[in-house]
């Protein structure tokens, strides 16, 4: 490859949209996320309320409700599923919401992710201004990996696997779609491709 050729590759991040989580996601897990958040609104900052409310009113339908935010919880759980697979500002929000609501799994989840050499937005940098996860992940740390990682470490906390993973996939904004060796330099991997 000539250096004119290189010069004129485009190095461009792809982006995969924030409901793209539901890939990963198990249903029951998926519905526990849904539940904690919206039985959690005293927590969330008033954005993300507001936020919520907002798509929930316009995207949402509860028969026997004009507005489906004044429906039971398990009714509107139940009905925001598809809201939630499809719409990917609302996927990131519900999980932008719901990380609001796990701090200390959130500070820990961060720590091992930078002690293993991971390149992160700060703590507590707002993701949803972002157009969605990066689709590679590295290999060498794959949830397995990493939720042993978390266990060595934190070996008192009792956050399930699903917990752990999912803070993993929203702070490092990353989907294992394609694992890759991310200690590799980035100009190497475009070489490659």
């Amino acid at each position: 490859m000539t250096d004119k050729e290189k010069g004129n590759k485009q190095k461009k991040a792809q982006f995969l949209p924030w409901s793209a989580i539901n890939a990963f996601m198990m249903k029951d897990f998926q519905h526990e996320v849904l539940k904690e958040v919206l039985s959690n609104y005293a927590q969330l900052a008033s954005a993300q309320r507001t936020g919520l409310n907002k798509m929930i009113k316009r995207g949402v339908k509860v028969n026997g409700f004009r507005n489906a935010v004044a429906a039971p919880l398990v009714i509107k759980v139940n009905s925001s599923v598809d809201l939630f697979e499809n719409n990917a500002a609302f996927a990131g929000l519900i999980l932008d919401s719901w990380h609001t609501l796990y701090s200390d799994l959130r500070k820990q989840v961060y720590d091992l992710l930078v002690s293993r050499g991971w390149e992160i937005l700060p703590e507590g940098a707002d993701r949803t201004k972002l157009p969605g996860f990066l689709a590679q992940w590295p290999k060498q740390d794959e949830f397995d990996v990493l939720v042993a990682a978390f266990r060595d470490t934190y070996s008192d906390e009792t956050y399930s696997d699903n917990q752990i993973s999912l803070m993993s996939v929203w702070l490092s904004g990353r989907l294992p779609y394609e694992l890759v060796d991310l200690t590799e330099d980035f100009e190497t991997r475009i070489e490659k491709e």
